[in-house]
Formats: structure tokens, sequence, C-alpha cells
């Protein structure tokens, strides 16, 4: 049998969370669709910059504000530029002055999802797809065979959204950067040299097209990305349950490379994590269709050298769940306003995310990053 919600958020990655938390505050129920069983089935990982004009603005829609300035990561706006030979080219400190705090994905979501009522959230919603039912109404099914109905479907279920499909053909396209992740734990004591490289807030180190991208989470340990100009089919070629082999091939992208910043892969604790980075395209959006709207990855998936991807689901979440709330009764006003604002705004965001991935892996993204950091964009 079918059950009826009249909204219907699909995904309850961060986006999803603040359009349901927006609502909640308005005194509008929604229900969110999760495909993980649980909230501690996986570790979120990773840190994020809260943007004041973006998150921040979200955060203060949700009237979660204050609750967040509790789990900022003290020094975490720290910022390091480095060379392949280990020379330090800008080197920033935390002053505690920035408007971008550091905050831990997994701490971040757990803030919102500790503010919504129980039973906001169902778990174990492996959506199958979405169908039109008329009169702007749609039908979710689920890998269970359940099925719901709604008023208003969501689609917050990130890069390969089974929602996207009612309102627009757009696939995402590989970028021509592939990510390795990796984790060296308890840092400061197991590994005090990659300690001593990535310092204690967000590490780059640029050089011949490839790099790594790197942070120091509030549990001490340091999370670094490998990031490689290669084929779509690479990761494809190298056996990842064999950390030993897949060490070595990432490490053949960086011969010659100090050996502290080799080591920030060589000396990786546990497995590697191969990740291709997608992308919509720039300027993505749809006519409107009644009843369904996409926010967050699901919209305007881009890559994440701009540092944008949360920042912008925060505030789609946010303006969404205002928009429904100003029109209560009215759900096409509500969505033509919320698409008024949303598409520009994600189409200059993807557009920087593009250039910056442009001059980051470029011939001489070093140098065109140094300048960003010393002179601001018109430098880059």
């Amino acid at each position: 049998m079918s059950t009826h919600h009249p909204i219907a958020i699909i995904g309850g990655g961060l986006g999803g969370l603040t359009a349901a938390r927006v609502l909640h505050t308005a005194g509008i129920e929604a229900t969110v669709f999760e495909l993980e069983p649980s909230a501690r089935a996986r570790t979120q990982g990773g840190m994020l910059d809260i943007h004041e004009e973006s998150g921040q603005k979200a955060l203060h829609a949700a009237g979660l504000y204050d609750a967040f300035r509790k789990i900022i990561h003290e020094g975490g706006q720290a910022m390091r530029l480095v060379g392949p030979d280990g020379t330090v080219h800008i080197a920033e400190e935390d002053d505690g002055e920035g408007d971008r705090p550091e905050v831990d994905r997994g701490d971040l979501r757990d803030l919102f999802l500790d503010s919504l009522p129980d039973g906001t959230i169902r778990w174990g919603g492996k959506v199958t797809g979405a169908r039109v039912l008329g009169d702007g109404r749609h039908e979710v099914s689920f890998a269970d065979g359940s099925t719901v109905t709604t008023d208003l479907l969501i689609g917050a279920d990130g890069a390969w959204s089974r929602i996207r499909p009612l309102v627009s053909a757009a696939q995402p396209a590989y970028t021509g950067i592939s990510f390795v992740e990796a984790d060296l734990l308890d840092a400061d004591a197991r590994h005090p040299r990659s300690a001593a490289v990535i310092g204690g807030g967000f590490f780059i180190c640029l050089g011949d097209e490839r790099g790594f991208l790197g942070h120091k989470e509030t549990d001490g340990s340091l999370h670094v990305y490998t990031a490689l100009k290669v084929d779509e089919s690479w990761v494809d070629g190298i056996d990842f349950d064999d950390t030993a082999a897949a060490k070595a091939a990432v490490l053949a992208h960086f011969e010659g490379w100090d050996e502290g910043l080799r080591g920030l892969v060589g000396d990786a604790d546990g497995t590697l994590t191969p990740r291709r980075i997608h992308a919509l395209p720039v300027g993505h959006r749809w006519e409107r269709v009644t009843g369904v709207t996409l926010l967050g990855d699901a919209a305007h998936l881009m890559s994440p050298f701009a540092g944008e991807g949360a920042n912008l689901a925060m505030l789609d979440g946010a303006e969404l769940g205002q928009a429904v709330a100003a029109h209560p009764r009215d759900i096409e006003a509500a969505l033509t306003a919320y698409e008024a604002a949303l598409f520009p705004r994600s189409e200059a965001s993807a557009a920087e995310s593009a250039g910056s991935l442009d001059a980051m892996f470029g011939a001489d993204g070093l140098e065109k990053m140094a300048a960003f950091f010393t002179t601001g964009p018109a430098g880059a």
C-alpha cells in the first residue's frame, strides 16, 4: 500500500535536512527519506568551511546558528599552500576573525538531525524511481517495494538523483579530475611528519597538474585528497583492495616530489578510496514542473574547487523552506520564487568551481593559487 506525505524530501544530506528544519520552524510538516539505514551507518567525514553569505545564512534561517558556533573547529581556518618540493608559499593562521569557520560534516549533520521531531527521517528509504500522477502529485518507489505519494516532491538526493529525471535529462559528466582519499589517524602521535606538513587547518599542494588537498580534523586525524588529472577509466585499472599496490599506483604520479608530501599517501592508515569528480553543466536549469523541484547536488552538482557544494545545498534548503512557508497554499508560486533565485546563483558558483578546477590543475596552478590568496580572484 502507498502512504501519502504532503511534502516528501528525498535525501537526508545537509540540504534536505535544512529544508526540513526550516519548514518545521514554520509549523509545516515534511518527511525526509534517506537511503542510509541509520544516522550512524557511516562516518560522514570531512571538514566544511561554512560561508557567511550562504551556509551561515541558512543556519540563521534554521534557528541553529548559535548552536553551530559551539561546534566549530577552532584553528580550522588556517591555510597553507605548498609546492611539490615542500616549500610553503602561503601560510595563514586562524586568528578567529575569519568569516568561514570550519566544522566537521558529521557534527553539522547531527545538529540538524537533533533539531527535527522524531519520525521526520525515514531511514533505509532507497528510491528506485518516481513518476507523475497528475495534478502536481507524484509517486516515489523504494527498493523494499513500498511507495509513497506526495503533493510536493523535493529531490535532495545528490549527484545521481532519482528525482532529477522528472525535470531534466541532464547527467553529470566527468571533469577530468579524480580523487584518492586517505586518512592518517592520531596524526600528532603516530604521523608527526605528516601532521607538520598539513598544519592545523586547510592544506593545498599543487604542481604538474596534480596535487594534494587536506585538512586536520577535529579528532586529530588528517584527511587527504590526492587529486590527479587522469582518464575516467584510470581508477578501474587499480585494485584498491590491495592497499600497497594502490599506494604505489598513486605515488607513481609523484616521483621526485618531497618525501613529506609523498608520505601523505605512503603512510596512510587503512584503505585508499577513489572518487571521480563529476559536474552537471554550468547553468543547469529546467522548466517549471508542477509539484517537484531539486536542491543541492541534484540541482547543480559542481566540482569542489570553490568550496560551495554544502553551503549552496544548505542555502537552497533554507530558501525553499522559506518560500513554501511564504506561500503555504500555493506551492507553484513557492517553487517559482525559489527557482528564480536558485538558477542564477548556482550558475555563478558552478562557473567559479569550473574556473578554479582549470586554474588549480593547469600548468601554472601553484602560481595562480598563490596569486589568488595574495590578491584575490582578479589575481588568479
